[in-house]
């Protein structure tokens, strides 16, 4: 029923896209869509956490009789597919209460409201899928679909400049995949999941898939050097669209690694694991630097998707490492650690972007250079945005904290490994998580300083107004899940068991009752985290220390100036800005990484003109890898262009060489 009823929303969504292109004249159409969308997706989001939850031990599947005349449409709902339909399912509910306020603000709805269903609709046959034709038809559904939302502003040529890019690169992403299903169901034309579970793969054959089901969903989740679409496309998409994609869609990425790699090849061989390490460990530490030097607001969101995927693959890659040794408790570890960071990302991470929304909404900016003091003007969106600030800086006692422990017991495990390739590189990537979280703080320090404390720096800031209430209870409801989840990760362990032991056939110990019990990730004995007494005792020092503020404020005062740093000038110019931040970072980490570099223009003594410092950062991943590539790629278009003004004759010509060509091929490979 569980899986009947997920099905039954997905259609309901689809039917709602279509629906609203109907709607056209009808004033609240808006309203409507995303009324009808946060119900659907409640509606999921209770079967989802009901088969998790309570069915785990019966797993259901349905095939109908639509696609490949000799397969059919198969879809199943085991754990994992439960755990990332209710991920799903909340970014549902959460961007569509968002955007029954949200929406009054744009401009074009008709170019958003169709597809913004249908992209939800695409994400959950991803993950519901039970063979390669569903899965991949659906991949596609989801890449064209949030294309279409990602140039919904398409008045804008940077817009249509990064919906072009997300679209090749959607396009790569999707043929390397078709190309693992396709090793995947080898000869036998095995297309069904379950035909590709019991198969045996020799090891060159594992290898292939892994690498790329590393490039295909890798490409979508953002990771390093695949992430180039990313910055681009998350701030060109509606606010609540970018919470989608970057909470939600990078998930369904990981959904599919996962399914890939851990359910349906099972590798054998350690050595795999060594990529998605390194991978991981540079992509953390890259996406956090990237951000740091960021002056746009959802530019730096996008980039801290990237550092928090990066998080996510080195869980992923010490389950691997760990479940290849034979060392399951370790695997089970790994694996919990990196759901749960998942799970933690797409609730902070829609938070922040929502909240982004919020502020773009009230002022018109996304430069954090021309925000400033909207903690007088937008207190509700303030308080939100700082939760989400301290849950993606992973300090305790939110949720980002308690994933990011979890992954550092795993790394402290490593030991047991008997690779000292693995060894060493395990505490390379342990370096790697630990520099990424500090940057990680102190971007936040930034995002949340520059856009929210001090001055206006402009009029629009001045001006700003707080956020409607739809859009506030989005926020809201976030930020307590980002709590609860920090509070009692126990519990959020516990719910992972099942999803688990599917994977790596172990889970982590079960953790105490009640649900405000330490959690022990491996014995009592080694080390545990109790994060409800760690609020409890960080309330308590904060009420001393205000009623001994307020006790000591009671004394004589003596009343002066506020201290100006010299400069007792009101202009908010003299305030901190988003580059000076950040030019300490930049210069101990961007000269080298990034190439930075600093051009100072000095007026002459007597010059009325400004001084000015103009920043220049080059990414080595678009210089180093995309770059050459586009200029092959136009040189060989300059090339071939001629070949479209060829004769009849000359096209048969071509024709018959190419299938000569390709028989000779085909008779070498027999």
């Amino acid at each position: 029923m569980t899986l009947v009823v997920a099905l039954g929303c997905s259609a309901a969504l689809l039917l709602l896209g279509i629906a609203s292109l109907a709607m056209r004249s009808f004033s609240g159409r808006s309203t409507l869509v995303y009324a009808g969308t946060f119900a659907v997706s409640l509606v999921s989001l209770a079967s989802s956490l009901a088969q998790l939850l309570f069915l785990s031990g019966v797993t259901p599947t349905v095939t109908l009789p639509v696609g490949l005349p000799w397969l059919g449409a198969h879809f199943r709902m085991d754990a994992l597919s439960s755990l990332f339909l209710a991920i799903l399912s909340w970014g549902g509910v959460s961007t569509s209460l968002f955007a029954l306020g949200y929406g009054r603000h744009e401009p074009e709805p008709g170019r958003i409201l169709p597809f913004f269903p249908l992209f939800l609709t695409g994400m959950s046959w991803v993950i519901l899928a039970d063979d390669a034709y569903v899965f991949l038809f659906a991949w596609e559904l989801m890449s064209v679909t949030s294309w279409a939302l990602v140039v919904s502003h398409h008045r804008e040529e940077a817009n249509l400049q990064a919906g072009h890019l997300y679209l090749i690169m959607a396009v790569f992403g999707g043929f390397t995949l078709l190309l693992a299903f396709g090793l995947l169901a080898n000869s036998a034309g095995g297309y069904a999941f379950s035909a590709m579970r019991s198969a045996a793969f020799p090891s060159w054959t594992a290898g292939i898939v892994l690498l790329l089901a590393t490039i295909g969903a890798g490409s979508k989740a953002g990771l390093f050097p695949l992430h180039v679409w990313l910055p681009q496309a998350h701030p060109a998409a509606p606010s609540h669209v970018s919470a989608l994609m970057s909470g939600v869609m990078t998930k369904v990425a990981v959904y599919g690694f996962v399914r890939i790699v851990f359910n349906l090849l099972r590798p054998h061989s350690w050595e795999s694991s060594l990529l998605l390490l390194f991978l991981g460990g540079v992509t953390a530490v890259l996406g956090v630097l990237y951000a740091l030097m960021q002056h746009d607001l959802k530019r730096l969101l996008a980039y801290h998707t990237v550092e928090n995927i990066g998080i996510i693959f080195i869980g992923l890659g010490l389950a691997l490492a760990f479940a290849t040794n034979q060392i399951p408790w370790a695997a089970a570890l790994s694996l919990t650690a990196s759901l749960f960071h998942t799970i933690n990302h797409s609730l902070f991470k829609s938070l922040l972007f929502l909240g982004s929304g919020a502020v773009l909404a009230a002022t018109g900016e996304r430069d954090m250079g021309k925000m400033g003091g909207l903690i007088h003007r937008m207190p509700g969106t303030t308080v939100a945005f700082l939760l989400g600030s301290v849950a993606i800086s992973a300090l305790p006692p939110l949720n980002g904290f308690a994933s990011e422990w979890l992954t550092f017991q795993a790394i402290l495990v490593s030991p047991n490994l008997p690779q000292w390739a693995l060894k060493f590189l395990i505490v390379a990537v342990g370096a790697l998580l630990a520099l990424s979280a500090a940057l990680a703080a102190a971007c936040f320090v930034k995002a949340f300083g520059m856009s929210f404390l001090g001055r206006p720096r402009s009029l629009a800031a001045a001006e700003a107004r707080e956020t409607d209430p739809w859009s506030l209870s989005a926020l809201f409801l976030n930020a307590l899940l980002c709590l609860l989840a920090g509070l009692f990760p126990g519990s959020v362990v516990n719910a992972l068991g099942p999803v688990v032991q599917e994977l790596v056939g172990q889970t982590m110990p079960q953790q105490s009752q009640p649900f405000w019990a330490p959690m022990v990730p491996i014995a009592q004995n080694r080390s545990s985290y109790d994060a409800f007494f760690l609020f409890i005792l960080i309330v308590l020092t904060g009420l001393a220390v205000t009623g001994l503020v307020r006790w000591i404020g009671f004394r004589p005062i003596r009343r002066s100036a506020a201290w100006d740093c010299g400069y007792p000038d009101p202009s908010p110019s003299t305030q901190y800005t988003t580059a000076s931040f950040a030019q300490p970072i930049r210069r101990v980490y961007a000269s080298s990484v990034f190439g930075a570099r600093e051009v100072v223009d000095m007026p002459l003594p007597g010059e009325e003109r400004p001084a000015r410092i103009t920043v220049k950062i080059h990414d080595p991943a678009w210089q180093g890898l995309y770059a050459p590539i586009i200029q092959i790629v136009s040189f060989l278009a300059d090339r071939l262009n001629p070949m479209q003004f060829l004769t009849i004759r000359r096209y048969l010509l071509l024709g018959f060489l190419l299938l000569v060509f390709l028989l000779l091929l085909l008779s070498l490979w027999i």
